[in-house]
């Protein structure tokens, strides 16, 4: 159970921050323990105290995975008469987790849905009905599970050998929907896929790596890796074709740079590659654009929407989003007097990272930034881009 101090910390609303230190942990010895071998939640604490301002409203967990994060949030929400709606594009976690909250779903506080970010909108439209009241809240943990992480047979990690895949829904149609999302606002499709497209083929990483020419290679490497030696390592994989592994993808790349006797450089490489490639994949910017620029109008006026990123490409993007409702450079709109007129205001000065305490028992929680913002009563500007 819940430590009677957070919970009353909850009911109150408001701010809670680090107090709630307690909430989650990932000990063993803890009687509250949320992590599983599906995944760990990280800032698991801090994520409930900084959404739930109305503990009987209604969350989006909108990255579900093994549960986690939701079981936290329905330990205050079920007791409040409150409900929690997880999302998940991939039916491996929804089923994780759906056993996990059973009791949850069986007295109706949870509800889970297959979908996408870009579909968002429209799935919830079809859950909750077109005229449902908008929602308290909505959490994102973006990235990979750990589970994602190690399974060999997804293709994410190069720690692991298995098939070139890297699909977050390993029945992700060609257009990089999941087959059986709602299809509102899905995934823009790049010219260069067009041939695979008409051929319904789904995009796989082994597609990036044996099909497409050296310098759409390098672009993604560059554009989703940020990697400064991508026209080098897309001749490399290029020269190397076929590769049918990720473990044949990882030797070529142990020699592809220019400092192969360095292993942190190495493996440094080996994350950016792998990066860009999941990211490509699974069009993660465009989905993680389309989420954030729809969570303003589906959260209500004091409402908020609590993101953990693990890279700087997603954090930057909702750095600038919670500053001022777009992608631009962060300057909110103003009116004629000089008004600030963003939709979401930023409740924390510096992203939330996890503590020292957290990181010995989830070394994978290292990179994560947690960002808060609270809806405001302004509209979100009709040019977001």
């Amino acid at each position: 159970m819940l430590t009677a101090s957070v919970l009353a910390l909850v009911s109150r609303g408001g701010v809670y921050r680090a107090r709630a230190a307690t909430l989650c942990s990932t000990s063993e010895s803890s009687s509250i323990d949320f992590g599983t071998e599906y995944h760990v939640p990280v800032l698991c604490a801090e994520a409930v105290s900084w959404l739930i301002t109305n503990p009987a409203g209604t969350y989006v967990d909108g990255t579900l995975g093994g549960g986690g994060h939701s079981a936290a949030l329905l330990q205050v929400l079920a007791p409040n008469g409150g409900h929690l709606i997880g999302v998940d594009r991939d039916p491996e976690a929804l089923a994780t987790a759906g056993a996990r909250l059973v009791h949850h779903l069986e007295t109706g506080h949870a509800t889970l849905v297959r979908s996408n970010f870009g579909a968002l909108a429209g799935a919830l439209r079809t859950v909750r009905g077109p005229d449902a009241p908008l929602l308290d809240g909505m959490l994102l943990d973006l990235g990979v599970s750990s589970h994602q992480l190690n399974e060999p047979s997804r293709g994410f990690s190069f720690m692991r050998d298995g098939p070139l895949d890297m699909r977050m829904a390993q029945t992700a149609t060609a257009s990089g929907t999941d087959s059986n999302s709602s299809g509102d606002g899905g995934v823009r499709l790049d010219v260069r896929d067009a041939e695979r497209a008409r051929r319904a083929e789904p995009l796989t990483a082994a597609t990036i790596v044996n099909q497409w020419d050296e310098k759409a290679l390098a672009d993604v490497l560059w554009k989703y890796g940020e990697e400064r030696e991508s026209r080098r390592i897309a001749r490399s994989i290029v020269a190397a074709r076929p590769l049918h592994s990720t473990a044949e993808l990882v030797e070529v790349l142990k020699t592809a740079g220019t400092k192969n006797y360095e292993p942190k450089e190495v493996r440094n490489r080996l994350s950016r590659v792998f990066q860009a490639l999941r990211i490509e994949v699974n069009q993660e910017m465009a989905e993680l654009e389309a989420v954030l620029l729809a969570a303003a109008r589906l959260v209500r006026p004091g409402g908020r929407l609590a993101v953990m990123s693990y890279h700087s490409l997603e954090d930057r993007r909702v750095k600038r989003l919670l500053r001022s409702g777009s992608f631009g450079d962060g300057t909110p709109p103003k009116d004629a007097y000089g008004n600030e007129l963003a939709p979401w205001k930023p409740l924390t000065r510096q992203a939330i990272t996890p503590s020292e305490a957290e990181l010995e028992v989830n070394s994978r929680a290292r990179s994560v930034r947690l960002r808060v913002g609270e809806r405001t009563e302004h509209e979100p500007p009709p040019v977001l881009k």
